[in-house]
């Protein structure tokens, strides 16, 4: 088994860079450099969004959560068609026509506050960090359980790779890699999940009910099968993918309004074919591998299925398709994270970017080192969390209310951020909040919008003079707007 899951993750790691360091060269200033060009086809576009939504926590976690914890495990993955809509019907266009490029780009234009955009840049990079340490604890886990060796191994791994991803190309590599890359998890896990289940002789559906562990509530509410925890967990995905620095970023790689609308939609359809992999693989593991950790119940099922050389064959499928969705994931979080970093602190350019992208990881690799593995969905349900109480207020009141201030986003930041933060560590603690301890979105994100419309209302006087411009700019279509005005941190491209 060894040799089999080693070749295939080397193979996926091999293949990412080199298709991440082929890609043509087509940027012509710094700002096509992170942003692809404003180049990507809606339907290409459309698969690499929905690699990096298919990270660790899709491929593995949630599969996990439903083998453990039951039927009310199988409504996660639904968050994610519910987030997705959300981003069409209020974000997409606005936000694309704005010409902002990261979301401190965009609170900086909207609120015209230098200290704001540091202040979004310090979430950004949290929620980034989250689903960094979640895609190398995942890989950490696959290298230990498959093949013995340490765990800091797959962390390398994954790390190198997608440095060197973001290192040849900015977006377009890490588009490029996580497009193709989708379409390689989607072949590999359908296909040894219906081999598994075709060389068995049966579905194991009518095995599904039975005794399942106890259900407590982990970090951010994940696993409660109440109905408030899995509520929660619906609402955090629904409002936190649309603040998602990795996700929002590609907006800004179509060319205009429209192609970033088709880009979503197009997701939307690939995220519903992948969304039969979870419940596939948790209806499997529930009958077969029921003893085992939730990260490591998918990577087991093929070898318990099939034991001898087929089950090893397919277990190293199913560890190259993991590692292809640590890469994507890790690819798109360092290029979207480090670029906001670093049009933060300093003049935009290459050279700042690759020492922000380094800077990052490292971040990342510390993070991992200081905390346990098996947190997986944990982590990034967090960092959905995290961004429904902060990016989701900023962007729906920004986008559809004139009236909001810098001020009041600040206070709104604090406040939805400091209230989860404040609740997913008092739970991990074992102080009892009752319900508030597993569901902290329920109350996070109302908290921080009332606090930005109130603030926003007794502050009338920090209203940017320029909000009725910036009003049509994104409500308006292109061609009756006027010329699209690129508002980026970088030389020569600033917005005024």
């Amino acid at each position: 088994m060894t040799v089999a899951v080693l070749t295939g993750i080397a193979f996926v790691l091999v293949l990412g860079v080199m298709v991440g360091a082929a890609r043509p060269r087509r940027a012509g200033g710094v700002s096509d450099f992170y942003v692809a060009a404003r180049a990507v086809p809606p339907w290409w576009n459309g698969a690499a969004i929905s690699s990096e939504f298919t990270s660790a926590a899709a491929c593995l976690g949630t599969a996990g959560l439903i083998a453990t914890r039951g039927s009310p495990m199988l409504w996660y993955p639904a968050g994610a068609a519910a987030g997705f809509v959300v981003i069409l019907a209020l974000v997409v266009a606005p936000l694309r026509r704005s010409g902002t490029y990261t979301l401190p780009d965009f609170a900086e234009w909207r609120l015209r506050s230098a200290p704001l955009r540091r202040f979004a840049t310090c979430f950004a990079l949290v929620i980034g960090l989250a689903f960094l340490v979640a895609q190398l604890h995942a890989a950490g886990v696959v290298v230990r359980l498959l093949t013995g060796l340490p765990p800091w191994l797959g962390w390398t791994g994954v790390a190198a790779a997608a440095l060197a991803v973001a290192f040849a190309g900015g977006q377009g590599s890490a588009t490029s890699v996580q497009a193709s890359q989708f379409l390689l998890k989607l072949i590999v896990f359908l296909g040894v999940g219906v081999a598994c289940c075709w060389m068995a002789g049966t579905w194991p559906l009518d095995r599904f009910e039975g005794a399942y562990r106890a259900a407590g509530a982990g970090l951010a509410g994940v696993g409660d099968p109440s109905l408030p925890g899995v509520l929660a967990v619906l609402l955090a995905c629904a409002l936190g993918t649309m603040g998602l620095p990795h996700v929002i970023v590609r907006v800004y790689t179509n060319r205009d309004g429209s192609g970033a609308r088709r880009s979503i939609v197009a997701t939307q359809i690939m995220l519903a074919v992948f969304c039969v992999v979870p419940p596939l693989y948790g209806v499997m593991g529930h009958a077969h591998v029921r003893d085992a950790a939730a990260d490591e119940i998918v990577l087991l099922l093929p070898a318990r299925m099939h034991p001898g050389a087929v089950g090893d064959v397919l277990t190293g499928l199913l560890a190259a398709g993991a590692f292809a969705a640590f890469l994507a994931t890790a690819g798109g979080v360092l290029v979207a994270v480090g670029g906001a970093v670093s049009t933060c602190v300093s003049r935009a350019g290459v050279g700042s970017f690759r020492v922000a992208v380094v800077v990052v990881l490292l971040g990342a690799f510390v993070l991992t080192a200081a905390t346990a593995p098996g947190t997986t969905v944990a982590l990034v349900l967090l960092g959905f969390s995290l961004s429904a109480a902060t990016f989701c207020p900023l962007l729906v009141l920004g986008i559809w209310w004139w009236r909001l201030t810098d001020a009041g986003v600040a206070a709104g930041f604090a406040l939805g951020g400091g209230v989860t933060a404040v609740l997913v560590a008092g739970g991990q603690a074992g102080v009892n909040m009752g319900a508030l301890t597993s569901c902290p979105v329920l109350v996070a994100v109302p908290v921080a919008f009332a606090a930005m419309v109130v603030i926003s209302l007794v502050t009338p006087g920090r209203i940017p003079r320029e909000v009725g411009r910036m009003m049509v700019r994104m409500h308006l279509p292109e061609h009756l707007a006027g010329p699209p005005t690129y508002r980026s941190s970088t030389h020569g491209d600033r917005w005024s």
